[in-house]
Parts: structure tokens; C-alpha cells; sequence
């Protein structure tokens, strides 16, 4: 059974060729928030594994700076996930231009740190609907066609907040944790016509955004590193190499999971 990845240099070197399993020649991987940290590291790494990706996001010089920095492998599309209504329409736009959407990531969001008392219905739906309905009506939008392939990877950026609870981010917690259960929902009903469901889960990454939170706040970064087994923070491109394993044929039998790449944050005391 094709999986995503299982094709091109993997099928040319055999399944069992552990190098060529990571190879993603033929897949198209659209990447939504792809224009920066770590949509844009997990851009790179896709496209380093052979993969053509297509960015989408909703600033236009961002996407194409992004674009170009990768090369003639990576394209862009102008898109908000919060359209629910034009997610279908992103998917038919890259088909027609870029060919078969076989990979989606769901990696495009929001964050409010804000007390739970003080964040309203408001900011809490708005934060909702950017990461779980925007998440699922792109993934509604590509499961038809990968299921008629019986073929494709969806992956959804989970979070620290989706495994443990953190102050001040009570609507991005349940965000991401909603994440979870979308991910072991969508395994069960897509996996048996070839299509696998996975999640990563980013510990604290050194970004330019948690380079300037951490910046002014030597004691929540101690905090950070002392409750890191690793002691160290993470690159982009940690998260970047994990997607491509579970978007290769590397991971042909991986379905359903969430993966902490953390350093051992998860599990550390």
C-alpha cells in the first residue's frame, strides 16, 4: 500500500532501504503558517527531503521571501485559515497549480496569554476557530482525495499545552489539546484507506518569538531549561526532521500518535 513518502526514491531503492525511506520525491506538502518559524523550518526539511511545499499563509511578502530563501521547490498561496468557507478553494488552487496535495500540516495559529479569568468568549472562540476548525475544514478538504489515493499524511503542530498545563494560556491550551483528540478521531476513520494522522508536539524551540519572551525574563527561561532534561532549548529544524520522518515511509505504520519533540520537557521533573 502506497504511503506518503512510499513512493519515488523509496520505491526505486527498495521499502527497506532505511535512507531512502525519508525521501519525499513526489509529495506536495502544503504547509499552512509556512512562512515563518516553525512552518517555514518544517518547509526547509520537507524540501530538503526532496518534497515540493507549498506555503500558505496570509501575508504575501512574508510567503514569498520564505519561498525564495527555500528555492524552486517551494511555492506559496495567500490564504486565512480562519475562511473556513475557502479551505476547499486552497486545496483546488495548489492542485491546479502544484499537483496533488499528499501531505498537510496543520501548523498555522494564534496565542493569547491572558489569566482564564480575563480572556473573554470572544478572544477564547477566536483562538478556537484559528487552530481547531481552520485545522479541520483543511483537513476535510484533502481527505477525499488522499482516501480515493489511498494515500497522504496530515500532520497537526500540537503543543507542551495539549500534554500539561501551562498558566496564562487557557484558550491555546484547550486549542492544542483539542488537537489530541482530533488527531486519534481522524486515525481511526482515515488509516484504514491508507492515510495516516500523526501530531507533533514542540518543546520550547529557540524562535525569534521565544527569543524576545525569553529575553526579558531570565527567571521563566531557568525555569524552562531546569525542567528540560536536555538542559538546552530546541532548534526549528528538530521540528523539521521530526516531520519529515512522520510524513516518510520511514513511519509507513505510525498513525494516531503525538510526538513530543522536547528534550524531555514532557517527562522531565
Amino acid at each position: 500500500m502506497a504511503m506518503c513518502g512510499f513512493k519515488g526514491a523509496a520505491a526505486e531503492c527498495g521499502l527497506y532501504h532505511w535512507p531512502c525511506a525519508f525521501r519525499l520525491e513526489n509529495e506536495l506538502a502544503l504547509i499552512t503558517g509556512g512562512g515563518s518559524g516553525l512552518g517555514l523550518a518544517m518547509a526547509r526539511a520537507l524540501a530538503a527531503a526532496g518534497a515540493q511545499v507549498v506555503l500558505a499563509g496570509r501575508r504575501e511578502s512574508l510567503l514569498k521571501q520564505a519561498a525564495e530563501s527555500i528555492g524552486p521547490q517551494a511555492h506559496y498561496v495567500v490564504h486565512d485559515v480562519n475562511k473556513l468557507s475557502e479551505a476547499r478553494g486552497l486545496v483546488e488552487t495548489a492542485t491546479r497549480e502544484f499537483g496533488p496535495v499528499t501531505v498537510l500540516i496543520n501548523n498555522a495559529g494564534t496565542h493569547l496569554k491572558k489569566s482564564a479569568i480575563e480572556t473573554t468568549e470572544e478572544e477564547f472562540l477566536k483562538v478556537l476557530t484559528t487552530h481547531v476548525l481552520g485545522a479541520h475544514a483543511l483537513s476535510r478538504a484533502v481527505a477525499p482525495e488522499m482516501i480515493h489515493r489511498r494515500s497522504g499524511s496530515i500532520l497537526f503542530i500540537a503543543s507542551m499545552a495539549s500534554l500539561f498545563g501551562l498558566p496564562q494560556v487557557v484558550a491555546y491550551s484547550a486549542a492544542k489539546s483539542a488537537y489530541v483528540g482530533m488527531v486519534r478521531a481522524l486515525a481511526t476513520e482515515l488509516s484504514p484507506h491508507g492515510v495516516r494522522v500523526n501530531a507533533i508536539a514542540p518543546g520550547f524551540i529557540e524562535t525569534e518569538m521565544s527569543r524576545k519572551a525569553l529575553e526579558g525574563d531570565p527567571a521563566r527561561r531557568d525555569r524552562i531549561l531546569t525542567r528540560t532534561p536536555m538542559a538546552r532549548l530546541g532548534d526549528p529544524d528538530d521540528i523539521g526532521m521530526a516531520a519529515v520522518y512522520l510524513c516518510s515511509a520511514a513511519a509507513k505504520f505510525v498513525t494516531g500518535i503525538v510526538l513530543p519533540v522536547d528534550g524531555g520537557a514532557s517527562i522531565g521533573f
